[in-house]
């Protein structure tokens, strides 16, 4: 389970909790709010608090003292039209907040985003919860031939079995030496009197990377969709791409108009280079192009041709 009954308790006080407050609110937003989204075998994704929503990026790009226009037919407008032109400042406007608890290596993979504030929890101070990552049969893949950062063919049988046990091998004979160097329960106690723990932030380094971290993850929206636009894309990896899935939805609850134009304009479009749209304009003319005369390269001719047969 991705919380224990104390979190749970947390959780359900805050959700408990209301206050007036005369800033613009997400309705859908509001029902989710502090509410644990699980994803993965132990990890979730929550809300725990934004600022700002679909009025306020139309207020900022027209800089005016109100909510923008009454007619919402409007507001979709110019949305659409700042997404289109990729016009972010008034996107900049609105900022989340999340709780994450996710696996340590896809916490390194999502860190390379540097647009946002991270507060990690620490295992120099707390002991971390014997909690690792073990995939589901149908995501234990082996590596692609074509593309090494992707996966092929999934592993089934004997094999499958054998990969398994040793991911929960390691990771339980892991745990129970980090455990061991401790010598501290998760209260604080020592275990055995007649033993020195190692202090925890030396312990922690016999940890492997499939072991669950946690962290408060804040962002604006501008660069949290260019966070989604690369994550939730098809091609991104499997234990990332379902937090962003799961955020993606969130958005959708927090800022409809915006989520509705950056589905359209940005993470179900295609960017085409110069030489691409040439090539095309060349077919639309009953031109035979050709890889060879199209002034593309292998890769991106590929691409090309799973776009126009409707593959991507």
């Amino acid at each position: 389970m991705p919380l224990s009954q104390d979190q749970q308790a947390e959780i359900d006080r805050q959700r408990a909790e209301s206050a007036p407050t005369r800033r613009p609110v997400a309705p859908a937003l509001e029902e989710v709010l502090y509410q644990a989204i699980p994803v993965l075998d132990h990890g979730f994704v929550r809300v725990i608090d934004y600022m700002g929503d679909d009025t306020a990026v139309v207020q900022a790009a027209r800089v005016s003292y109100g909510k923008g226009t009454k007619k919402v037919s409007e507001d979709k407008g110019l949305i659409h039209y700042l997404m289109r032109h990729r016009h972010s400042t008034p996107f900049e406007m609105c900022e989340i907040k999340f709780h994450v608890k996710l696996p340590i290596f896809v916490a390194r993979q999502w860190i390379r985003h540097r647009t946002a504030n991270v507060n990690e929890y620490s295992a120099r101070y707390s002991i971390l919860d014997r909690e690792f990552y073990i995939p589901a049969p149908e995501q234990l893949a082996a590596q692609s031939v074509a593309n090494r950062q992707g996966r092929g063919d999934v592993l089934t049988g004997p094999e499958a079995e054998r990969v398994l046990d040793i991911l929960k091998r390691d990771s339980t004979t892991a745990y129970d030496h980090y455990a061991e160097m401790l010598n501290e329960s998760e209260s604080g106690e020592m275990v055995d009197a007649e033993k020195q723990g190692l202090a925890r932030e030396l312990a922690r380094m016999n940890l492997s990377l499939n072991f669950y971290t946690q962290w408060y993850w804040k962002i604006d929206l501008h660069n949290f969709m260019h966070f989604l636009s690369l994550r939730a894309d098809p091609h991104a990896q499997y234990e990332i791409r379902v937090y962003a899935d799961a955020m993606l939805d969130v958005l959708r609850k927090w800022v409809p108009l915006t989520a509705e134009a950056f589905e359209q304009h940005r993470l179900h479009a295609i960017t085409l280079s110069k030489n691409a749209l040439d090539a095309i304009k060349r077919m639309l003319k009953g031109e035979a192009v050709t890889l060879e005369t199209s002034g593309l390269g292998k890769r991106e001719w590929s691409e090309l041709q799973a776009v126009l047969n409707g593959e991507r």
